[in-house]
C-alpha cells in the first residue's frame, strides 16, 4: 500500500544507486558474457536459480548488478522503506564493500554451477562409454535384462573387488620390500640379491691362491651337543646388528628368549639349560669388554667349564684367575714345537680340554670407514675403559699401553688430535684383535724391532682369520648371511639390510686425510684386502657347488622318470599282446620285466658310480690342496680358475 504524505517527506527521497561501471559476470575461468547469460536464461539451470534471488536476509535491491543498473522500486511495505533508508545511512566505503561481497557470491555461484554441470556432463559420457566397453564384453549378458542396471552393478562390483584386493595386499604385505608391488616383478624376472650389493662389478677376478679346504666351509654344527659359536666382536665393525641377528632373527627348535628392556637373551640349548651361543646378547662381556683373538682362546674354555649356568656371570678378579691359569699351562707346556703356541692348536687343545667344539666367528669392516666411525663413537664420549686388554695372564701396564686423553673421556676431539695419537688403539685394530698377542710379546714393543711385529701380527692374523668356522663382511650383507647358513646349515628368519649410509659415510675428508687414515692402518689395508678376497671366493664356491648339486638332482629325477617310463610302457605292452594269461605263463612279460629291472639296475649302478668317483676326484684334490703352502700370496687367478673347472 502507498505510503502517507508526512511518511514520505520524513523518509526522505528514495535512494538512488551509485552509477559505476556494470560488473563482469564472468568467472575467473574466462567464461564470456554470452555463454552466462544462455546459462541464467535457461530455465531450471542455477545460474538462474542465483540470479533469481539473493540468499537469506540480504535485500533484493542489492543482490546483484542488473539491479543496480535500474533504479530501485518503491517498496511495498513500511518495513522495506526502513531496510532502504538504514542502507542510506552506512559510510560509502562500508556500502562499496557490501556491493563487492554481493557480486563475488554470484560469481562464486556461477562458477560453481558451470563446474557442476560440466562435471555431471563428463560423469554421463563416462558411464555410455563404460556402458559400450561392457556391452562388448558381456554381449550375452546384455540381452537380459536392462544392461545400465547390470553395466552399474557390474562395475560396484569390480571396483569393490579391487578395494578388497588392495586391503588384503597391505594386511599380507605391509613392507615396501613385497615383490607383489614393485612393477618389476611383473615385467621382469626377480634380480639375484647377492649379486653388487657394494655396486661394484659383478664379475670377480681373485687375487690369491686358496686351497679347496679354504673354500668350503661346512660346519655339521650339534646344537644339541656340545657345539659352541663364540662371537669375536671387534668396536665399530657392525658386530652390534650381527649380534642381534643372531639372538632374534634365527629360526630353532627353541628360539632365544629375549625380553623387553634387556640387551641379554638366553639362548639355551633344546632340553638342557646350556648355552650354544657365546656373545655379548647371550653370556655378555664374560671375558670381558671387546675380548680379543688372545683373550678369548685363553678365557672361554675355563668360563664355559666353570659356568654351565648361563645366568651366572663371572667377576672381573674370576676372570684374571681364568687368564693366569690358562697362561701358565701354556708356559709350563714341555713342547717346544714353536707351532704349538700358536691360536688354532690352542684352540685345539682347549676343545680337547673342555669337551666342546668351539666354532668362531667375526666381522670385518673397511678400514677407512672403520676408523672414521670409531672416531665419531669417541667424540660422542666412548672409551672403552672397561676393556682388559689380557694377555699372558696379565693386563698392559701404563707404560706399555699408555693413555691419549687425560680427563675421563675423549669426546669432542677433532679428527687431526684423533689421528697424531700414537698409542691410539684404533690404529690397525683389526689386526691386533685377531692375531695371536703372546706370540710378539703382548703390549711390549720392545721385545722385537717393529717391522718384524707387524709382519708377525698380520701372518698371524691371516691364519687366524682363514681357519675360523665363519667371517662376515659389512659391506656384503646378504652374502654374509648366505655363508652363514650355509656354513652353519642355520636359517635366518628375515633377510640382512645393507646400510649405505653411517656416521662414517656422513664425514668429509680429502684425498690427503684418506691417505694418512690408510697409512696408520696399513696392516688393516693389507688383511681386509686378503678377507675380501676369500669371503668372495667363498660365496662364488658355495653358489657353484649349490648350482652343481641342483643339477645333479635334476638329472636323478630324469633317470628315475625315465626307468618308470620304461617299466610302465613294458607292462602295458606285455598285457596288450597276452591279457588272459597269468604272469607266471607268459614269458615274453617276465621277460620285459626282466629288461626293465635290468635297466633300472644299469642307471642305478651308474649313478652310484658316478657320484663314487666324484668324491675320490673331491678327496684327492682336497688332500693335494692341504699339502700347498699357506703363505703362498701370489696372483693366482689362473690355478684357481683351473682347479674350479676340473672339479666342475
Amino acid at each position: 500500500m502507498a505510503l502517507p504524505a508526512c511518511a514520505a517527506r520524513a523518509l526522505g527521497p528514495p535512494l538512488q544507486p551509485e552509477r559505476r561501471a556494470p560488473a563482469r559476470t564472468t568467472c575467473p575461468r574466462r567464461h564470456s558474457r554470452v555463454e552466462a547469460e544462455l546459462a541464467a536464461s535457461r530455465p531450471g539451470s542455477v545460474a538462474a536459480s542465483v540470479l533469481a534471488g539473493p540468499p537469506r536476509g540480504v535485500s533484493r535491491g542489492f543482490n546483484s548488478q542488473p539491479l543496480l543498473d535500474e533504479p530501485p522500486k518503491a517498496s511495498s511495505s513500511l518495513a522495506g522503506a526502513a531496510r532502504t533508508s538504514l542502507f542510506a545511512l552506512l559510510p560509502r566505503s562500508r556500502r562499496r564493500r557490501m556491493h563487492d561481497l554481493r557480486r563475488r557470491w554470484d560469481l562464486g555461484s556461477l562458477c560453481r554451477a558451470l563446474l557442476t554441470r560440466g562435471l555431471a556432463a563428463l560423469g554421463h559420457s563416462l558411464k555410455h562409454v563404460l556402458g559400450a566397453i561392457f556391452s562388448k564384453i558381456f554381449g550375452p549378458l546384455a540381452s537380459v535384462g536392462n544392461m545400465d542396471e547390470k553395466s552399474n552393478k557390474l562395475l560396484l562390483a569390480l571396483v569393490m573387488l579391487f578395494l578388497f584386493a588392495v586391503i588384503v595386499l597391505q594386511y599380507v604385505c605391509p613392507g615396501t620390500e613385497c615383490q607383489l608391488l614393485r612393477l618389476q616383478a611383473f615385467s621382469s624376472p626377480m634380480p639375484d640379491p647377492y649379486r653388487s650389493e657394494d655396486e661394484s662389478s659383478a664379475r670377480f677376478v681373485p687375487r690369491y691362491n686358496f686351497s679347496r679346504g679354504d673354500l668350503l666351509r661346512k660346519v655339521d654344527f650339534d646344537i644339541k651337543g656340545d657345539d659352541l659359536i663364540v662371537f669375536l666382536h671387534i668396536q665399530k665393525t657392525g658386530g652390534t646388528t650381527f649380534g642381534r641377528h643372531l639372538v632374534r632373527n634365527i629360526q630353532l627348535e627353541q628360539p632365544c628368549e629375549c625380553r623387553v628392556g634387556q640387551k641379554k637373551c638366553t639362548c639355551h640349548r633344546p632340553g638342557k639349560r646350556e648355552t650354544w651361543l657365546f656373545s655379548r646378547f647371550s653370556t655378555g662381556w664374560s671375558c670381558g669388554l671387546h675380548a680379543d683373538w688372545t683373550e678369548l682362546t685363553s678365557c672361554v674354555p675355563a668360563v664355559v667349564d666353570g659356568k654351565r649356568d648361563a645366568r651366572l656371570r663371572p667377576s672381573r678378579w674370576r676372570i684374571f684367575q681364568i687368564l693366569d691359569a690358562a697362561s701358565k699351562d701354556r708356559r709350563g707346556s714341555p713342547n717346544t714345537n714353536p707351532g704349538a703356541n700358536s691360536p688354532s692348536s690352542t684352540k685345539a687343545r682347549n676343545a680337547s680340554k673342555s669337551g666342546k667344539n668351539f666354532h668362531y666367528i667375526t666381522i670385518l669392516r673397511d678400514p677407512v670407514s672403520r676408523y672414521l666411525s670409531e672416531w665419531r663413537h669417541v667424540q660422542r664420549g666412548a672409551t672403552w675403559k672397561a676393556s682388559l686388554h689380557v694377555c699372558d695372564g696379565r693386563p698392559p701396564t701404563s707404560e706399555e699401553l699408555p693413555s691419549c686423553y687425560t680427563g675421563d673421556d675423549w669426546s669432542g676431539c677433532p679428527l687431526k688430535e684423533f689421528m697424531d695419537c700414537p698409542y691410539n688403539l684404533a690404529n690397525n685394530r683389526q689386526v691386533r684383535m685377531l692375531s695371536d698377542l703372546t706370540l710378539v710379546g703382548c703390549y711390549n714393543l720392545s721385545v722385537m724391532p717393529e717391522k718384524q711385529r707387524n709382519k708377525v701380527l698380520l701372518e698371524s692374523a691371516k691364519s687366524n682369520l682363514k681357519h675360523m668356522a665363519f667371517f662376515g663382511l659389512t659391506e656384503f650383507q646378504r652374502k654374509t648371511q648366505y655363508l652363514f647358513e650355509k656354513t652353519f646349515n642355520m636359517n635366518f628368519i628375515s633377510p640382512f639390510t645393507q646400510y649405505n649410509t653411517t656416521r662414517a659415510s656422513s664425514v668429509e675428508i680429502n684425498e690427503e686425510i684418506q691417505k694418512r687414515i690408510e697409512g696408520l692402518n696399513f696392516l688393516d689395508m693389507e688383511l681386509y684386502s686378503y678377507a675380501k678376497d676369500l669371503f668372495l671366493q667363498r660365496y662364488q664356491f658355495m653358489r657353484q657347488k649349490e648350482h652343481q648339486e641342483a643339477r645333479q638332482k635334476r638329472q636323478e629325477q630324469r633317470k628315475f622318470l625315465k626307468g618308470r617310463f620304461l617299466q610302465t610302457h613294458f607292462q602295458s605292452q606285455g598285457q596288450s599282446q597276452n591279457p588272459s594269461q597269468n604272469p607266471s605263463q607268459n614269458p615274453n612279460l617276465n621277460a620285459n620285466q626282466n629288461v626293465t629291472q635290468n635297466l633300472i639296475q644299469n642307471l642305478t649302478q651308474n649313478s652310484s658310480q658316478n657320484s663314487s668317483h666324484k668324491e675320490n676326484r673331491e678327496s684327492q684334490k682336497q688332500s693335494a690342496g692341504q699339502e700347498q703352502s699357506d703363505g703362498n700370496t701370489s696372483n693366482g687367478t689362473n690355478d684357481y680358475i683351473g682347479s674350479v673347472e676340473k672339479w666342475r
